[in-house]
């Protein structure tokens, strides 16, 4: 497959939001890097390793992976470190997911590199950064209403999070640029009715690249979802997406 677009100025500065303590320049705070197989999308079932940046934007409410959002850790890389680590597992797939990784400006480095090497590599992120990188799969989630946490849980980020979960000039331009993926959690019914409004506002999507996936954390409340948001992707003409992780090893960390 041919390297997304490059189109668009460079970053300027480097986006260091939520990350404490500021890694050093040239470095990426790395929460972890394993080797499992692909639980969702188009490349299920797909061998490949995933390098988790620690830090993000947003504060989902459903968070699988706090240690790299509400409580960021990690250790700080640089490029060559995240490459050599990568390269002990030839499985020819890499994805780069977070947190949200396209806060991170050596990521278009990281991605040349990667490209290099001829690995394919697959984005994950909320689309609401855009960074100029190579990429075989940019795997978009932007987030709906039911991710906002709750005034209660942490009332700096209620707001916040409501105000920063969608860019959809930043969806549009991500789906024009690169092969793509549009992957919405639902729980309810009316998630699914937003996913399908939040829609028309990015016309050009294909809906045969978006996909609905249930909002569970284990695999018995997954499929109680999967019993009615099936049907009704096959009614929107969309794609139902299971979150096969859940099946395979249940919600541990690194798989």
């Amino acid at each position: 497959m041919m390297p997304g677009s490059l189109k668009g100025a460079a970053p300027r500065g480097r986006a260091w939001v939520d990350i404490l303590p500021r890694p050093a320049l040239d470095r990426m705070r790395i929460a972890e890097i394993y080797h499992s197989v692909q639980g969702e999308g188009r490349l299920t079932g797909t061998a490949s390793v995933f390098v988790r940046a620690s830090g993000c934007n947003l504060r989902c409410s459903f968070c699988d992976t706090p240690f790299a959002s509400w409580h960021p850790e990690g250790e700080d890389l640089a490029v060559d470190e995240i490459v050599a680590q990568v390269a002990q597992w030839p499985c020819g797939h890499v994805v780069l997911t977070g947190g949200e990784p396209m806060l991170f400006a050596e990521l278009v480095t990281l991605c040349s590199i990667l490209r290099g090497q001829g690995w394919h590599i697959t984005i994950e992120t909320a689309g609401t950064r855009f960074l100029p990188l190579a990429c075989d799969l940019m795997s978009i989630s932007p987030k709906l209403a039911n991710s906002t946490p709750a005034y209660v849980q942490a009332p700096a980020w209620h707001a916040r999070h409501e105000r920063s979960r969608q860019a959809a000039d930043i969806v549009s331009r991500l789906i024009h640029d690169y092969p793509y993926q549009l992957k919405f959690v639902v729980g309810t019914a009316d998630d699914a009715a937003e996913a399908i409004d939040y829609l028309e506002q990015i016309p050009a999507a294909d809906r045969r690249r978006v996909l609905l996936m249930p909002q569970a954390t284990d695999w018995e409340s997954h499929q109680q979802i999967a019993d009615w948001l099936q049907p009704f992707c096959q009614r929107q003409g969309l794609q139902y997406g299971a979150r096969r992780q859940l099946q395979w090893f249940g919600l541990v960390r690194g798989t």
